[in-house]
């Protein structure tokens, strides 16, 4: 008898061999069936090598309690082979004993133990259901094969693969048994038609879980003499009866569910279709994930030769599918469609489908035999782990990945295996109760502390994947024009090319040459590149011009390449390669922009290079004054601005590319508004600062500190409205004013040669993009004089003003030079444009005149009006008239009206009642659309445009910019025209009838 406060021997032996709750564990022990074995220290040491012994022993209890004889336990004390494995399954599964103490004899399955035991296939299986004559017996027997699987993974008998394999096998059995059940009870049916069985992915692949849903598609053809319909409704009723044999819950539970919805058209669809039928459906409506699904496609029960003939016909149309437009985007946006799928609150628990799951790890190689199998066919196997290895054997995989993704997915899958099985419930998300976790780690031997060490290996097997999955793709892109390692097989030249036009390279060939000058010798600079460009590839090929981006990266290589920072900002900073390839490959513009000084691409990182905020006026302006006053003549400080002005809008292109594609770390802008105001507010402020130190520069030279006169620069259209885009010239009025006691001749004088010198200035041919200064809105248009005094505005305002005039000063705003005369030249034309008695019924009809005369005038021939930004139904044309009319009439006596910003006057209309809310969002919409548009025609082209380019590549480019993925082009015309026909009835309502 053990003395009061000290513990007994057996308590601290049973603590040694890892039970947590010895107290209860002593108690079960002196149950009377344990009575003849309690203290032999082989029934502890068998228990002690469980996933959990406290469970084992549990188990044990009740197992022996359903017995009648001593047979079970003396078995068990002598034949180690038995006891490892019914004590590994008592220890890891609370639902195997469950079935074993319902069912007190299955425990004798575990006892042979012959070679044939230890690898059982189909034969096997059935032999082992023959016996099932309904549902609830074939429950019995499919758990008592279970059980003999379980027994041998648990003790390590069979590894993951081959684990997966029986499960596999053991379906295909049930399937067969289940069809059988359903065929005696149909007989008419089953002699009416010829019905295949196909299984579909895990079990399909070889390579089941111990809970999934078994995913089938039936083919059905007539028997002979039997009309088909008749035959295919005899087929469904078999189909749906053997479904419900395997699904249905009963007294002893249910085997799994059968899942056909990978059919064609899914759960909408037949359940049964002909070959013809189904052949017919991948040939013409099939979509890309349908084929990807078909890998795995494999006869299973019924009439086998029917499942060939399946397979062959489809086969073919399996290793076309990578000539699929758009084949690598759609497979990689349905498996980010799956993470996105995922509620937030499992996603760091989530082994399959999570980032860095064993969904990553298959996609990956599915991508691989797609692009590669029609030409290889060593890679057609339906096991994940079977085609990795032939990936890797022909060179498609680099070796050294394929060791790290094979072992991660046999951890990961093992680590699956071990949650279900524990009460046979089909879950993927990994537990979070400590008890739970220490039994999985033990099960994988993981025994010092199991907790923090199946932690620790599962985050470090998941990072593996989720690092290597996507890289996977692209690194033998390398090795294919790298020198290898003794021993590595490379890429051959014919695979390097199917992969690259899988991608959406038009031009593999170059794309080749491209890595192997990136890529190739041994310095620094190549490693570095060989590192980064498996990542970069993947970000290009989510562009629509990936060949542009990989060109666009090796000249900036060229030209910054031997620069220490370049390269080290690439590998160290979180945002800046990614920020790097968005911008590469997005259009023209911001590459040409960056070319002209590579070391913009500072300011694509994260830390000194400033960001891609956009910089405030003030600032820009104090750099640009700052580099005026230290040049040497006004021709090399208006160079020094125009090189700020090009840098700055490298900046802005940058930024509106990043926030509209979005990145890894952060997804696109969905306020469409804020990225057109942040343009328009960026580039506009950018050429009033270069506007300001021109004037400098140009007065320095002439005439020192001081012009014989004040000189203000009003900006006017989009300039005023703080509106510009990448592609707009600067409409500006000149105005000036004599100082005090200078002729005003001279001054004249002096005014019109500052002008005329800021706009040769701006537009002398150099690497720096022009500014062009469009004053053609000053009094009498081109035949006026350049620059006038205040007083002569003044004159023919009040005389000659004609109404086109007043509408295009609503937009009137001082940009440049004397701040006071610009003040002034506001007060003078606010009366004009904010007329206090508002507009006469003859100064309307005659603005809508000149609206309608400019639509049929201007725009282009040729050109589809619904898809013109400016001049078509709906789009800029139509908002600014709209919102300027309203403007005219109302600005004396609604403050909120006076600004020279679109978006802000129209926002002021509403909240004044002056048009409803949702009228207004609908021109806003518009308004923002259209000029989204012709930001995004301008990055793509490099140059400005109205309308959707042509070209086919360039209109995709437009579309990813515009949040629409690969293939989706149409929808974007669609929506723009939707978008701009709801804009045009407004305007008809408002400006034409109102």
């Amino acid at each position: 008898m053990t003395a009061p406060g000290r513990r007994s021997s057996t308590f601290t032996r049973l603590l040694r061999h890892g039970f947590t709750d010895p107290s209860a564990a002593e108690r079960l022990l002196d149950a009377p069936e344990l009575a003849p074995v309690r203290d032999d220290p082989v029934l502890l040491e068998a228990l002690g090598a469980t996933a959990d012994p406290d469970l084992a022993l549990h188990g044990l209890v009740r197992l022996l309690e359903a017995q009648s004889g001593r047979d079970l336990l003396d078995t068990v004390i002598a034949a180690k082979p038995l006891r490892d494995r019914l004590l590994g399954v008592l220890g890891a599964s609370t639902a195997l004993a469950e079935h074993l103490a319902r069912h007190a004899d299955d425990w004798r399955a575990l006892v042979t133990y012959e070679p044939r035991d230890l690898h059982p296939g189909v034969a096997e299986f059935e032999r082992g259901l023959a016996e099932a004559t309904d549902p609830v017996s074939l429950r019995v027997a499919y758990r008592r094969c279970l059980l003999s699987i379980a027994a041998r993974d648990v003790c390590g008998t069979t590894d993951v693969a081959e684990s997966a394999a029986e499960l596999a096998d053991l379906a295909t059995a049930t399937l067969r048994a289940a069809l059988a059940l359903a065929g005696a009870a149909a007989p008419d049916d089953a002699a009416a038609c010829r019905l295949a069985v196909i299984a579909m992915g895990k079990c399909g692949g070889h390579e089941l879980n111990y809970v999934s849903d078994v995913d089938v598609i039936f083919v059905g053809e007539a028997a002979e003499g039997v009309d088909e319909t008749k035959a295919l409704r005899a087929a469904t009723k078999l189909a749906s009866h053997m479904m419900r044999i395997c699904s249905e819950t009963t007294v002893e539970g249910s085997i799994w569910p059968v899942d056909a919805n990978l059919r064609p058209e899914g759960r909408n669809g037949p359940l049964v279709r002909t070959l013809s039928s189904h052949l017919a459906y991948y040939q013409r409506w099939a979509k890309t994930w349908e084929f990807q699904a078909l890998l795995k496609a494999r006869p299973v029960a019924g009439d086998l030769a029917l499942g060939e003939e399946y397979v062959a016909a489809l086969e073919p149309l399996v290793w076309k599918a990578a000539e699929r437009e758009n084949f690598v985007a759609d497979v990689q946006k349905m498996r980010r469609r799956v993470i996105e799928n995922i509620p937030l609150a499992e996603v760091d628990r989530q082994l399959k489908l999570g980032p860095g799951g064993l969904r990553d790890v298959e996609f990956a190689v599915q991508l691989l035999q797609l692009v590669h199998g029609r030409a290889d066919a060593s890679l057609r196997s339906g096991s994940t782990l079977e085609a990795l290895k032939a990936l890797a054997a022909g060179g498609y995989v680099a070796r050294a990945d394929f060791a790290q993704l094979d072992a991660a997915y046999r951890f990961l899958r093992s680590m699956e295996h071990r949650i279900q099985l524990f009460r046979l419930r089909r879950t993927h998300l990994v537990p979070e109760d400590e008890a739970d976790l220490r039994r999985i780690g033990r099960s994988l031997g993981l025994r010092s502390d199991p907790v923090a060490d199946l932690n620790r290996e599962w985050r470090r097997h998941s990072s593996v994947v989720r690092r290597l999955h996507e890289k996977l793709f692209y690194r033998p892109l390398l090795d294919a024009v790298a020198q290898l390692a003794p021993g590595e097989v490379r890429l051959s030249s014919e695979a390097a090319r199917e992969r690259l036009v899988a991608l959406g390279y038009a031009d593999p060939a170059a794309a080749l040459r491209h890595l192997e000058a990136l890529a190739s010798g041994v310095t620094r600079k190549a490693a570095i590149q060989r590192t980064l460009l498996p990542v970069l590839l993947g970000w290009f090929a989510d562009s629509a011009d990936p060949d542009a981006g990989l060109l666009n990266f090796r000249k900036v290589s060229d030209a910054l390449g031997k620069t220490p920072w370049y390269l080290r900002l690439l590998r160290d900073e979180g945002a800046a390669a990614e920020n790097l390839a968005r911008v590469l490959s997005a259009g023209r513009l911001a590459p040409d922009l960056l070319m002209r000084a590579p070391e913009a691409v500072a300011l694509l990182g994260d830390g000194d290079g400033g960001g891609l905020a956009p910089r405030p006026r003030a600032h820009l302006e104090q750099e640009i004054l700052a580099a005026v006053n230290r040049a040497d003549g006004a021709a090399q400080a208006v160079t020094a601005a125009r090189g700020v002005r090009r840098r700055e809008l490298f900046r802005t292109a940058a930024a509106d590319i990043v926030g509209s594609y979005g990145t890894e770390a952060r997804p696109a802008e969905a306020d469409q508004g804020a990225l057109v105001d942040r343009v328009g507010g960026a580039v506009s402020d950018l050429t009033a600062a270069t506007l300001a130190g021109t004037l400098r520069a140009v007065v320095r030279e002439g005439w020192g500190d001081t012009l014989p006169t004040r000189f203000a620069v009003i900006g006017m259209g989009r300039f005023g409205g703080h509106e510009l885009g990448y592609g707009s010239d600067a409409d500006v009025l000149f105005v000036h004013e004599p100082r005090d006691g200078v002729d005003e001749q001279e001054a004249s004088r002096a005014a019109n040669r500052v002008v005329s010198e800021m706009r040769r200035l701006l537009q002398i041919p150099s690497a720096d993009p022009p500014l062009l200064i469009d004053a053609d809105l000053r009094p009498e248009g081109k035949s006026g004089p350049l620059v006038r005094t205040l007083k002569s505005y003044e004159a023919y305002y009040r005389r000659w003003s004609l109404g086109w005039e007043s509408q295009a000063l609503l937009r009137a705003e001082p940009v440049a030079g004397d701040e006071d005369l610009g003040r002034r030249f506001v007060e003078l034309i606010d009366p004009l444009r904010y007329p206090k008695a508002g507009l006469t019924d003859d100064a309307v009809r005659e603005i809508r005149r000149l609206k309608a005369r400019m639509e049929t005038e201007r725009l282009p021939r040729g050109a589809d009006p619904k898809l013109h930004t400016k001049l078509g139904p709906g789009g800029l044309s139509d908002v600014e008239w709209t919102v300027q009319l309203l403007q005219l009439r109302h600005g004396a006596t609604l403050p909120g009206l006076r600004t020279t910003r679109t978006r802000a006057a129209l926002s002021a209309a509403a909240a004044a009642g002056l048009i409803p809310a949702q009228d207004a969002a609908t021109l806003d919409e518009a308004w923002v659309l259209a000029t989204r548009v012709r930001n995004a025609v301008m990055l793509v082209r490099g140059r400005a445009g109205d309308t959707f380019p042509s070209d086919t590549r360039e209109v995709a480019a437009v579309g990813r910019y515009l949040g629409y993925g690969p293939g989706h082009v149409g929808d974007m015309l669609d929506d723009y025209r939707r978008t701009a026909r709801r804009a045009r009835a407004v305007v008809d309502e408002l400006f034409y009838t109102g």
